[in-house]
């Protein structure tokens, strides 16, 4: 039985203070020790649905069950040796050296020799060291490229956001991992159920999903929203991002599509009367014959975490789209600068309040970013229900979605200000890889990168801007190949 809370087994005490951290004595901060603190480490699940056969595997490797119960004092050693090095060799992610495993070698043996001292109790101890190492906790990355089994950490934690699988391992062992043999991985790990948890963990990080609990709309104003709906919003997103992917449809969908992933609820809540869905048939991929709810940026969840709950902003939505969708870098705002706060009772419209602001010229240069995608934005309310007028009064401000694009492309809606980004693919590869490469490395592509972003953008539209062709781009990649 292992146990990871067993207080039994003597650590180093730890404390922090007013700003300080003490080790034996040492202030690490004052002293300078570059470092990562760890207060606690909390277990919610060990492989989940396991067998014991599985978690047998995974944690001792080739022995089996009747080796440790039978194991007499002479062949203890032998076995705890082999278990702590498979488990180091897994944990560490690479082949480990003599003298990196000794450590962990040297605690397993010493606990074995302790009084009453078992096999299990013993791997406890060292297993429970090697958890703590930053070897684990760390990606071990050497600047320049990146070797072997490095690119196979970074491949699996972005796809799976877990460790490289044994196919992986193995390809890394024997040093194949070159081009095509990449390309052929990121498929096969692409068609595997786990990479769920790319399509829930990158949109929860570049849509900011993982927000959408940060405001609760006015059950009065909005009294069709509720969870069900909220719930629908974000499984409508996600699996909207994964049809992309195991389809490779073109980037294009991100503005507009001719497709919507929606159940029973979330139509009735849009409106969409018209769609055809099977009874029963829970989330499902219908036709919307140009319907502007049809593409990424006017999905109900991308609606609610651009809004506060209570009104909408061109600003906050503008720098959202912007940032996120067409990659446009948009500079913080002037210090001593008071903010645009919409009218929640309809009687003004942001428009209005906007165009004072944007009179300091130091305040036009970045709303003309910022303001154009935020206005055809505007049709959608803060739940994303479409909307004529900011109120339900008569005299309620109407709702003017019309702009001008940074570069000089007039529309008059949220239609018109999709087709002129339906025809700017480049653009938008680019920003996708460039959101891709971040959450893949940890690091923003830069300067210097522009280079790697145009061959990218080039190889993917050789095979119709695909998704799944963008991300093929992006793992053959410089950026995504060195630290």
């Amino acid at each position: 039985e292992m146990r990871p809370n067993d207080s039994s087994i003597p650590r180093p005490k730890l404390s922090t203070k007013g700003g300080t951290i003490d080790y034996k004595g040492s202030d690490l901060l004052k002293d300078g020790v570059p470092g990562i603190a760890l207060s606690s480490i909390e277990l919610t699940r060990i492989y989940p649905q396991g067998t014991n056969q599985e978690v047998r595997k995974a944690l001792l490797g080739k022995i089996v069950k009747k080796q440790v119960e039978t194991a007499t004092p002479e062949d203890s050693p032998k076995l705890v040796i082999e278990a702590v090095r498979y488990f180091a060799n897994r944990a560490f992610r690479r082949p480990i050296t003599d003298e990196i495993a000794q450590p962990y070698v040297d605690l397993a043996l010493n606990s074995l020799k302790e009084a009453n001292g078992t096999i299990p109790k013993a791997l406890s101890t060292a297993y429970r060291a090697i958890l703590c190492s930053p070897r684990f906790l760390i990606f071990h990355e050497t600047p320049g490229l990146l070797d072997q089994h490095a690119l196979a950490s970074r491949l699996s934690y972005m796809l799976w956001n877990s460790m490289p699988d044994d196919t992986l391992r193995v390809l890394a062992d024997k040093g194949e991992l070159q081009d095509q043999v990449v390309q052929n991985q990121l498929f096969r790990m692409l068609d595997e159920p786990k990479s769920a948890r790319f399509v829930e963990s990158f949109t929860d990080q570049w849509l900011k999903l993982n927000q959408i609990n940060f405001t609760t709309p006015d059950v009065k104003r909005f009294k069709t929203f509720d969870t069900v709906v909220q719930e629908s919003m974000l499984a409508e997103t996600r699996s909207f991002f994964s049809e992309l992917i195991q389809g490779n449809q073109p980037v294009t969908n991100l503005i507009q599509s001719d497709f919507a992933m929606l159940n029973e609820r979330l139509a009735r809540f849009y409106g969409l009367e018209e769609v055809v869905l099977k009874p029963g048939g829970g989330l499902q991929k219908v036709s919307l014959n140009g319907d502007p709810r049809g593409g990424l940026v006017t999905q109900g969840a991308i609606l609610k975490v651009t809004a506060d709950g209570t009104s909408t902003s061109p600003i906050v939505r503008g720098v959202f789209v912007g940032e996120r969708i067409l990659g446009i870098e948009i500079p913080p705002p002037p210090p001593g600068i008071p903010a645009v706060e919409p009218d929640i009772r309809g009687a003004v419209s942001i428009r209005d309040q906007l165009d004072k602001h944007r009179n300091n010229e130091s305040c036009a240069a970045c709303h003309n970013k910022i303001d154009p995608a935020g206005f055809a934005l505007e049709s959608f309310d803060p739940v994303g229900n479409w909307r004529k007028r900011y109120g339900t009064q008569k005299d309620s401000a109407k709702v003017d979605p019309s702009g001008t694009t940074p570069t000089g492309e007039a529309f008059q809606d949220i239609q018109s200000w999709k087709e002129i980004y339906l025809k700017k693919p480049d653009l938008l590869v680019e920003a996708f890889a460039k959101q891709v490469l971040t959450y893949a490395t940890g690091s923003p592509p830069a300067f210097s990168d522009r280079e790697a972003l145009h061959k990218i953008v080039k190889g993917s539209a050789e095979k119709d801007y695909g998704m799944r062709s963008i991300l093929q781009q992006i793992v053959a990649s410089e950026p995504f190949r060195t630290k």
